[in-house]
């Protein structure tokens, strides 16, 4: 990416705007690290300058552009949670528009938030080649505020200014040079272009705020609105949005830009924009470990043991991030079927847009396959992703453990078996840690990095590189039964099972956390996801605790063969092999027997009840993570809940969710819950948990 450094004319105490003149041209460069973000210092320093300039006689042009990787990469988002401090950036933009010369944004790296909306405020923009654009704030819960969805219909017609408000999407720097929202792209220093424009006569004032909305069909600006509204139920504010933009046609743009204003107050402190705040924030902070200062191993070659639906996905991934890839099958059959799913992928994604011939032909190269495992022997990391059976794997890392080089990291997927055993049978445990990846494994944007006892720093830092080389969130967690998602949902399970055995339909407790804003309702994700896993696994663990209530009604389901949707009947049935599922008669009366023979008197339960159980489990499981240091932090949790399991976004996850409710009522509901388990069962410190929310802001 391009870098900007000048040297400044002026001592550092000048703050984060300095001014250079070359000739009557001046230069302002924004030098805010680390992305140059539009702070309270930056915008009073921008004021200052722009008042200063406006009456310097001796200056013909503006250039502004920003120091470092960036041109600007948006708004201190720390700020929008509390009230904006002066002046704040439309006050900024008013005083480039006013300015009586000509201004130039000179554009590399990132222009997103209120770094584009500056830079609309220029009467020109020049950008590199690898410049992006984009407008993010819708999802945060709120619209631009400083004149994005005024000025860019202006450049760019009002279709595209609704997708690119609606949807956050950035675009390089190719589209926004179709779109008009700059003016000419440039090959080397952007800086040294918009500094040569001074001897340019055609260089004049253009405000934007001057042009009129292009025209556009009914039928263009009919469809962007319908696509952004389908995004409606997790986002209800995109309405806002698309009012707010239509505004450009109907007001004059004094007016429309002080109701955007207004609807980005208010917006901006709702409860959706604190929640997706925090989320903003603990992704970026779950794949950090304090002291963790270890450089990760280089990897370039890697092997995948298992070629299946997750084995598949994973091998996608990294192939698309640019890795090598040999792919390792039981027999030849089986090789034959994960080759074709991995052609299936690409096809999907080379017909969908999302990737073209030449990147398919690239990857293509960069694959072999085998059912030989010798043939791992080389590679820099190897993720076993065969069947959920801790025999069969602990047989893997065993042969592994002798086969792959000295250094060679070796890592399972496993979502709930015991990574020590697995580690101790690789005979390498210092080389060993959890890769686990979420399913599907090219979608979900998810991975639990997990450490065992043994697990070298090297190696943990390695997993992250990784993640973040194959653009996932990362969050770290230590060995334990489930790691931090799977425990989570496990406890979440039975709570959605012991309601039902105590009165409620599956599609009852389905209709009542899909309208709380789950994505799905659990009763269909046990279906989806297969019901023989999570069967499996409490199997390997035993069974059943002793003195614990267990619900056996998913053992009964599994030992029907009733598996979910890929065999046509699990909690629900499938009529006709379909995907859209019916409540069943057979699962009615297997939930009133097993009811019956254990004592309970079923009644109804109304769907507050439901959603208090459920994520009362959730959220002692979450006490219980951070109080074992299986989760780091109480934000780590939400990540998981939010990008692996669901949870809406929108409500920043069940803790911050938690820690937005009445104390008293939370401690209630998890108390009912522990009641309902045993006695015996652990309650998790549910005060220190919301209290280390608290904390971290």
């Amino acid at each position: 990416m391009s870098e900007i450094r000048h040297v400044s004319t002026e001592p550092p105490a000048g703050g984060p705007v300095r001014l250079e003149r070359h000739g009557r041209v001046a230069l302002l460069l924004i030098d805010n690290p680390p992305v140059n973000a539009t702070s309270r210092e930056v915008r009073a320093g921008l004021l200052e300058r722009f008042e200063t300039l406006a009456r310097d006689a001796g200056c013909d042009l503006v250039v502004l552009a920003g120091a470092g990787r960036n041109f600007v990469a948006g708004a201190d988002i720390r700020e929008f949670g509390k009230p904006l401090a002066e002046p704040q950036s439309p006050d900024v933009i008013r005083a480039i528009e006013a300015a009586p010369q000509p201004v130039i944004a000179a554009i590399h790296g990132a222009a997103l938030g209120g770094g584009l909306e500056l830079a609309l405020g220029c009467d020109l923009r020049l950008a590199t080649s690898d410049a992006t654009f984009g407008l993010p704030e819708i999802g945060l819960g709120f619209i631009p505020g400083n004149g994005g969805t005024q000025r860019l219909p202006r450049l760019a017609g009002l279709p595209a200014a609704i997708d690119l408000v609606t949807s956050g999407r950035r675009v390089g720097a190719g589209e926004a040079l179709r779109l008009g929202l700059v003016d000419r792209v440039v090959e080397g220093d952007v800086v040294a272009a918009a500094l040569a424009l001074a001897a340019d006569a055609a260089v004049v004032k253009r405000r934007v705020r001057d042009l009129p909305v292009p025209p556009a069909t009914a039928e263009a600006i009919t469809a962007a609105e319908a696509a952004a509204r389908r995004k409606l139920a997790t986002m209800p504010w995109i309405d806002e949005a698309l009012r707010v933009v239509g505004l450009a046609r109907t007001l004059p743009i004094d007016a429309a830009l002080a109701e955007e204003r207004a609807v980005f107050q208010r917006l901006r402190v709702s409860e959706p924009a604190f929640a997706l705040r925090h989320l903003f924030f603990a992704e970026r902070t779950a794949g950090k470990v304090d002291g963790l200062d270890a450089a990760p191993r280089p990897i370039e070659r890697t092997a995948v043991i298992g070629g299946g639906l997750m084995g598949g996905g994973i091998a996608y991934v990294m192939l698309t991030a640019g890795l090598t890839v040999r792919l390792v099958e039981r027999d030849a059959a089986s090789l034959t079927g994960a080759l074709q799913r991995l052609e299936a992928l690409f096809d999907r994604a080379v017909a969908r847009g999302r990737s073209s011939v030449a990147e398919r032909q690239r990857c293509s190269a960069s694959l072999s396959s085998t059912v030989d495992l010798d043939a791992v022997a080389e590679a820099d990391l190897v993720i076993e992703a065969v069947v959920e059976d801790l025999e069969v794997k602990r047989a893997v890392f065993a042969a592994l453990g002798k086969i792959a080089r000295p250094g060679a990291i070796l890592a399972s997927n496993t979502s709930y078996l015991d990574l020590e055993a697995l580690a101790e049978a690789s005979g390498r445990p210092a080389d060993f840690c959890g890769v686990h990846f979420f399913s599907p494994a090219h979608v979900q944007r998810l991975v639990e990095v997990v450490r065992t006892a043994d697990t070298a720093d090297d190696v943990l830092a390695t997993g992250l590189a990784l993640a973040r080389r194959l653009g996932k969130v990362a969050v770290v967690a230590r060995a334990a039964p489930g790691f931090i998602g799977n425990a989570l949902f496990s406890d979440y399970r039975q709570a959605c099972e012991f309601l039902v055995e105590d009165g409620a339909a599956p599609e009852e407790v389905d209709a009542a956390l899909e309208a709380f804003g789950f994505a799905m309702g659990p009763f269909r994700v046990f279906d989806l996801a297969g019901l023989d896993i999570a069967w499996r696994a409490r199997q390997a663990q035993g069974g059943r605790a002793p003195g614990l209530r267990y619900s056996t009604l998913a053992d009964r389901l599994c030992e029907a063969g009733r598996f979910g949707q890929k065999t046509g009947a699990g909690w629900y049935r499938y009529p006709d092999g379909g995907r859209r599922p019916a409540p069943d008669p057979e699962v009615a009366a297997l939930i009133a027997r097993t009811a019956a023979a254990n004592g309970i008197v079923r009644r109804p339960i109304a769907a507050d009840e439901i959603v208090s159980r459920a994520l009362a489990a959730m959220l002692n499981r979450a006490a219980l993570l951070l109080e074992e240091g299986i989760a780091l932090r109480p934000g780590d949790i939400d990540v998981v809940l939010v990008n692996g399991y669901g949870f809406p976004r929108q409500k920043g996850g069940a803790v911050f969710w938690a820690s937005r409710q009445d104390r008293r009522a939370i401690e209630a509901a998890v108390d009912a819950h522990c009641r309902k388990m045993d006695k015996s069962f652990r309650r998790g410190d549910i005060g220190s948990l919301l209290q280390a929310v608290a904390a971290a802001g």
